[in-house]
């Protein structure tokens, strides 16, 4: 029985998800020879705030960082 476990930061609609499932599940099927009834699918949407990446948080990757401005010219 295989057991497929996706982890996606952020979030997905339902219809989204729905269509990862059908995709992942055909792919087994159509690729191995799984029965679809027995291919399990688990999505879970981690948040931002609890995931990080090269040291930094991704909530705070994906901020726009503040420009340090040129002082005019006189």
């Amino acid at each position: 029985m295989p057991f497929v476990s996706i982890r996606l930061a952020g979030t997905a609609s339902v219809e989204q998800k729905a269509g990862i499932v059908a995709d992942v599940t055909s792919s087994l099927v159509s690729r191995l020879g799984k029965n679809p009834a027995a291919v399990q699918v688990v999505i879970e949407e981690v948040s931002p705030e609890n995931y990080g990446a090269g040291g930094v948080l991704i909530a705070h990757r994906d901020t726009p960082r503040e420009v340090a401005h040129a002082k005019p010219s006189q």
